[in-house]
């Protein structure tokens, strides 16, 4: 389909049942998650639309990119879906979702996982220093690819990743694929801003919202989602028992189905 400003994006509906919009986080598309288990899962009692957000997998690119451009393919996606769609986002997909909600985009129903707003741990301006680093990395074209690579590696590491996980993923056959959605960190970054939780925007919000993290995962990832479900006013805030960031589809497709059929 087509976004507001020509962009093409790719959307893959399964399924039947209400609609359900599903938003990727950062270094994520159809691409690295091959088979879409959480779509899957939700298709048993849904119809469930995910996409390749905009420079990703099969999606094509339009710039220069602002995030407002990325609230309006979410907009698109969700008036093709249809009415009373609801939707889910990961990780700085949520953010995405959850600014395009506080702009007035229609939404029966919401859910978020862990939102990145990691400046509410290490400050505003540590966390504007990581982005400034990061931009130069990208902007650093010397080494090709293989810089794409750290750029990766250091986004992982400021988002709580240990060293030597990020070690061992940059020796599996998806690191490929994360280089080459590197230059698309940087929308990332743009819809974070400062990584703190724009209160003045969310105190807007009210869609019935459910604000989940990983029991499992570092407070850097978990507090801002309490500060999220209390801006938000959210109707129920939920940790689940053992995951991470890198949540279980399985653990996490039943809980999206009760709140979302609730």
């Amino acid at each position: 389909m087509t976004s507001a400003d020509g962009t093409r994006l790719a959307v893959t509906r399964r399924g039947s049942g209400p609609p359900v919009v599903l938003v990727d986080g950062a270094l994520a598309c159809s691409r690295t998650d091959p088979g879409r288990p959480l779509a899957q899962a939700l298709a048993e009692a849904f119809t469930v639309h995910d996409f390749d957000r905009r420079g990703r997998g099969r999606s094509t690119d339009t710039a220069p990119y602002a995030p407002q451009r990325e609230i309006e393919d979410l907009a698109s996606v969700l008036r093709a879906a249809g009415e009373d769609a609801c939707l889910f986002g990961m990780s700085s997909g949520s953010v995405l979702g959850l600014e395009a909600v506080a702009a007035g985009v229609p939404v029966r129903r919401l859910a978020v996982y862990e939102p990145p707003y990691t400046g509410e741990v290490v400050g505003a301006a540590n966390v504007r220093r990581a982005r400034s680093e990061l931009e130069a990395i990208l902007a650093d074209t010397s080494r090709g690819l293989a810089r794409f690579g750290d750029a990766v590696a250091s986004l992982m590491t400021t988002t709580g990743m240990p060293q030597d996980m990020v070690t061992l993923v940059r020796h599996t056959p998806v690191w490929a694929e994360y280089e080459a959605l590197a230059p698309t960190l940087a929308y990332d970054l743009a819809l974070l801003g400062d990584g703190t939780v724009p209160r003045s925007r969310l105190e807007g919000v009210r869609t019935p919202t459910l604000v989940l993290d990983g029991a499992a995962s570092p407070e850097l990832l978990r507090c801002p989602s309490r500060i999220v479900a209390c801006v938000v006013g959210a109707v129920a805030y939920r940790s689940l028992p053992d995951q991470t960031h890198d949540v279980d589809p399985a653990v996490l497709a039943p809980v999206l189905s009760e709140f979302f059929a609730g």
